[in-house]
């Protein structure tokens, strides 16, 4: 097939969802995707961070290929060794008690949200089931996490919403205390505000909201769907600010390219879920985990995420050094570019035509690249990407 071939069969197959942009890749190895015509691209996107190993990483093809040869798939009303092993090391790396395995970030959200609705409620009863969230925040596209996603701009079209969702303004605990009632069972925020823009929240933020929650017995719930799996150059970015949620939600990065949501939680969380109170068919699928555990794996081989935020802080010097650049956010790989002047879907598509694939987040160009991309590979994108934001400059 052609380009326009594909493009076609996509018009008449596919619901319009996506505004794509006019590529069609076909392959790739390590951080450099190949379109269909053959041409070659550099990744900053990697999936929306979810090719966490790049392109084809030998180990995790050969481990994903070994058990799809296997057992694919057996369900959840049995045991399999696969799930068990991977859950195991999930726990162990992340210092948490108990997961949930589902296929998503807006799933192991929804997991978040009813295993908090369902701890308070078991322990105060009914009428403490408000979460409040942040705004400018994003959860994912079901109608629950769309409700307790704090942008306006979601909140259209799928009337009624899901109720039970407060929003206080980010960075301000001020605002987060004057909403703390008595009905109130959860706060669930994320480290970085990712697709609201790449804002990171401080330190000092998240400390005292661990505090207000812990007075009040309240949980805290940190979303890292996209900040999870060493984007930030620790296994999660609630690790920079030296504080542990209660329960916290992973997926993108941590499958290395298979669909993948984890909810894990503490051990006072640890046997709240019972039987039949949640579940998934796909849920800890034999393949995915086969994957996931070859990811984490290489995340916490010694000095793996030392790199990662050696990469990350030598593409952020780079990047200050960039004619047309106003400020650079973010931690580790997980970069925003905020632009002088340009439109950031325009220098996007700029840098397609120029071999580089990059993503962007509201008005800013946004970085994800592979944990595992090469300085070569870097120093070729970042030069694709300097010349894009240099056209963008206005005479």
């Amino acid at each position: 097939m052609i380009f326009e071939d594909v493009l076609n069969a996509e018009h008449s197959s596919i619901m319009p969802t996506y505004g794509r942009f006019d590529v069609a890749v076909a392959s790739g190895k390590g951080a450099t995707a190949t379109d269909i015509n053959g041409k070659e691209y550099i990744d900053f996107g990697s999936g929306i961070g979810v090719n966490s190993l790049g392109y084809a990483d030998p180990d995790w093809v050969a481990a994903v290929q070994n058990q799809a040869a296997t057992l694919a798939h057996i369900s959840n009303l049995y045991y399999n060794e696969v799930q068990v092993s991977f859950a195991d090391r999930l726990c162990k790396l992340s210092g948490m008690a108990r997961v949930f395995l589902g296929n998503s970030g807006a799933e192991a959200n929804e997991c978040a949200i009813k295993l908090a609705r369902k701890y308070s409620h078991d322990k105060y009863g009914l009428g403490r089931h408000k979460i409040i969230c942040l705004k400018n925040s994003f959860h994912g596209r079901t109608l629950t996490t769309l409700s307790a996603t704090g942008q306006d701009s979601f909140h259209q079209y799928f009337f009624p919403f899901t109720q039970g969702f407060e929003f206080a303004q980010a960075g301000d605990i001020g605002d987060l205390k004057d909403k703390m009632g008595n009905d109130v069972c959860a706060v669930m925020l994320e480290c970085i505000q990712g697709e609201g823009g790449v804002v990171p929240l401080s330190p000092e933020y998240l400390s005292a909201v661990r505090a207000l929650c812990d007075a009040k017995d309240v949980l805290l719930i940190i979303d890292e769907v996209q900040t999870g799996a060493g984007r930030t150059g620790r296994f999660f970015a609630f690790q920079h600010s030296d504080i542990t949620p209660d329960i916290v939600t992973m997926a993108k990065g941590l499958g290395g390219g298979l669909p993948i949501g984890a909810c894990l939680c503490s051990e006072k969380l640890a046997g709240v879920m019972s039987p039949g109170t949640h579940g998934s068919t796909f849920g800890g699928n034999m393949v995915v985990c086969a994957g996931a555990n070859v990811v984490l794996q290489k995340l916490s081989a010694d000095g793996f995420m030392d790199e990662v935020a050696k990469k990350g802080e030598y593409i952020r010097q780079r990047l200050l050094s960039m004619p047309n650049v106003k400020e650079v956010r973010g931690l580790g790989m997980m970069l925003g570019i905020v632009t002088r002047q340009g439109d950031a879907k325009e220098i996007a598509k700029d840098c397609i035509q120029n071999g580089l694939l990059i993503l962007t987040a509201k008005t800013l160009l946004r970085l994800l690249p592979p944990l595992t991309i090469s300085p070569a590979e870097i120093d070729k994108g970042l030069s694709i990407l300097e010349i894009a934001l240099k056209g963008a400059i206005k005479t």
